[in-house]
């Protein structure tokens, strides 16, 4: 039998003696900045495992630092199934998947995934969505998508008219759903020019006395509506050479600002959704955009990232024959 596309590129992947586990597999979310690998045997989650994201591999091949994090499970028997989304259907991941076009309910975008390897270990890595956004301008997500159809699945009412969906992360997902189908998306770069300016310009690197901090978000949220960003952004250097604030006082401030700006502007260009805002993700930054859409009057709450991308991975491989 000829092997499938991918297998002899994957082949460090197969298990080559292990028995199977039985009601085994493996959900795998491949961002960025990070893989989170969770193994799952009938229905629940035994074990997780993180590992490097897509754009930290270096010299390492993503086959390979795939292999590396799923070695601990393989001795445990043979792996089962194998979904990943993310930036694992990128062209710098396992193998490039072409986006799905919105609008895109659930079965379009399943049927947009593709198999490196079938049979008992199936290899499938899930696609991304493109879309318009609110500029009218092309947009684009890997993995949001995911963690969309997981909140769904966990929460039906969000199927029904028009939902407002937030995902924070290095780029931030603002995603309009209507009836199910994601129609429209909008990428802000907050997550990445936070840490671009945290890290490598000037005006973090001053120091200072400790000081509390939870004021100083707040004034970034209030500046942000003000002033321009660009505007903004020098305060979080001056506030601690002249008025001695702290580093971590002026990273508040920013994260503040750069909330704040990507919030206000949103939030100009929307209409109102069938219910509040649902924002999706880790806790420490689902909270900070609760509050920061609070603070202009904006109605939201949040969900689990892990929970929905665990529930959209099981969602695309509900509908797939032969896994």
């Amino acid at each position: 039998m000829e092997p499938t596309e991918g297998e002899t590129n994957e082949a460090s992947l197969r298990p080559q003696s292990a028995a199977r586990t039985a009601g085994a597999r493996v959900l795998c979310d491949w961002g960025s900045s990070r893989l989170r690998a969770f193994r799952e045997i009938h229905g629940a989650v035994t074990e997780r495992r993180d590992g490097p994201g897509i754009a930290q591999l270096g010299s390492c091949s993503p086959a390979d630092a795939l292999a590396g994090a799923l070695e601990p499970w393989r001795a445990q028997g043979r792996l089962g199934p194998i979904v990943l989304c993310g930036m694992a259907g990128s062209r710098n991941g396992l193998v490039e998947v072409p986006y799905v076009r919105a609008p895109a309910a659930l079965g379009q975008w399943r049927a947009g995934a593709r198999r490196l390897r079938d049979g008992e270990d199936a290899l499938i890595v899930l696609t991304g969505i493109q879309a318009q956004n609110f500029r009218d301008v092309p947009d684009a997500m890997r993995g949001e998508e995911t963690q969309i159809f997981g909140a769904l699945s966990l929460e039906p009412p969000l199927a029904s008219g028009r939902q407002i969906l937030v995902l924070p992360g290095t780029y931030c997902k603002w995603v309009e759903v209507r009836d199910g189908r994601i129609a429209r998306l909008q990428t802000y770069c907050t997550g990445e020019l936070y840490a671009l300016l945290s890290a490598r310009s000037s005006l973090l690197r001053v120091g200072g006395a400790a000081e509390t901090e939870e004021d100083a978000f707040e004034i970034g949220l209030r500046n942000a509506a003000r002033y321009d960003l660009s505007a903004n952004l020098f305060e979080t250097r001056s506030a601690q050479l002249i008025e001695g604030r702290s580093a971590g006082w002026a990273r508040s401030l920013l994260s503040g600002l750069l909330i704040g700006a990507e919030v206000h502007s949103m939030l100009a260009s929307r209409v109102a959704a069938s219910g509040p805002i649902t924002i999706i993700g880790e806790p420490a930054l689902t909270t900070r955009y609760l509050h920061a859409l609070g603070h202009y009057g904006e109605q939201a709450r949040c969900l689990d990232g892990d929970a929905c991308v665990l529930a959209g991975l099981r969602a695309a491989l509900a509908g797939m024959p032969g896994v």
